[in-house]
């Protein structure tokens, strides 16, 4: 078991994002696990990413306010504990447009070649 600390999350800048405060909850490390890593991403109102894809899926869970996520046009307001998964090559914009901090949770595959 590869227990990390809230207190040792280290930060991490992601492309096209604003307003946001990203932490590496797990993954990337030794011991850590093989096929996924996890992502605490803090966005202030008004903060979001995209619009953009990855070559690969990914699972938001939103913990705490709400999240905005925009599909060909589309919004889908996600509360605390709901979540989604966008499937690779799939466009999406992500808006924190509340007045309150939203906290989620985000889970990724490694990019290709696994865990470095």
């Amino acid at each position: 078991m590869l227990v990390n600390r809230y207190a040792d999350a280290k930060a991490y800048e992601s492309p096209n994002h604003w307003d946001v405060k990203a932490l590496r909850i797990q993954g990337f490390e030794d011991g850590g696990p093989e096929n996924q890593w996890v992502g605490l991403s803090q966005f202030l109102p008004g903060g979001g990413a995209g619009p953009d894809s990855t070559p690969f899926e990914k699972v938001y869970v939103v913990l705490e306010g709400e999240m905005t996520v925009t599909i060909d046009g589309r919004d889908t307001v996600l509360g605390a504990m709901d979540s989604c998964t966008i499937p690779a090559g799939e466009v999406r914009k992500i808006e924190n447009r509340s007045n309150h901090l939203c906290k989620m949770l985000v889970v990724m595959p490694y990019p290709e070649g696994g865990r470095p």
